[in-house]
């Protein structure tokens, strides 16, 4: 199997929230885990599973790209060693000629993929070797993180796309990501990249 862009998503809606504008027919997420979740302003209410994966389904189906869920990594509590090897069977399944990686904030779960997945891209005679690896952003990071995220890389985005599909993940849609805070971020990203709307990242590796 060989597929142009893989995105690494530690949540369903981080895939999202940091690359919705390149999400495609060519793209492949691979979620590392997905779970119930409280939200607010209901603190109380869980949103089952099931619901969880029609949203996906639904936003997969919008904008076209295909996907896969781990389902036995628990969120909250992910295991570096286990994502590691997940990863890697994953990237030599796909042999993608870009993966895109969460930025290693202050959120536990970013930290232990975006570790995992830096030895999962090791050079390695038994490994795929992908040649392009770039950092995607987390809004919330950009609010507040002691790991500082330095864009370089910079791809104008349809913002109309992005919010529907961001709409779609409704049990996602909280007050310290909320749509317009999506547009003012891509707004930013779009006066450094030189247009419109953009989502930024930063570049790892690129072998041209």
């Amino acid at each position: 199997m060989s597929i142009k862009k893989l995105i690494v998503s530690p949540h369903v809606d981080d895939e999202i929230l940091g690359c919705g504008g390149i999400l495609d027919k060519d793209s492949f997420v691979y979620y590392c885990g997905i779970d119930e979740s409280r939200v607010a302003p209901e603190p109380g209410r869980r949103i089952p599973l099931e619901e969880r994966m029609k949203e996906l389904v639904a936003t997969a189906e919008f904008l076209g790209f295909s996907y896969e869920v781990n389902r036995t990594s628990k969120v909250n509590f992910y295991v570096e060693q286990e994502i590691k090897d997940e990863l890697e069977r994953v990237i030599n399944k796909i042999r993608p000629e870009m993966i895109f990686l969460p930025h290693a904030g202050y959120n536990q779960d970013h930290r232990i993929v975006f570790h995992a997945a830096q030895i999962a891209l090791r050079p390695h005679d038994k490994n795929f070797f992908v040649k392009k690896v770039l950092v995607y952003e987390a809004l919330h990071d950009f609010l507040w993180s002691d790991k500082k995220f330095y864009p370089n890389y910079f791809i104008p985005i349809d913002i109309e796309r992005e919010l529907k599909a961001y709409e779609l993940q409704k049990s996602q849609v909280r007050g310290m990501r909320t749509p317009e805070m999506i547009v003012n971020l891509a707004k930013l990203r779009g006066i450094q990249g030189h247009c419109e709307y953009a989502e930024a990242f930063m570049i790892l590796r690129w072998v041209g």
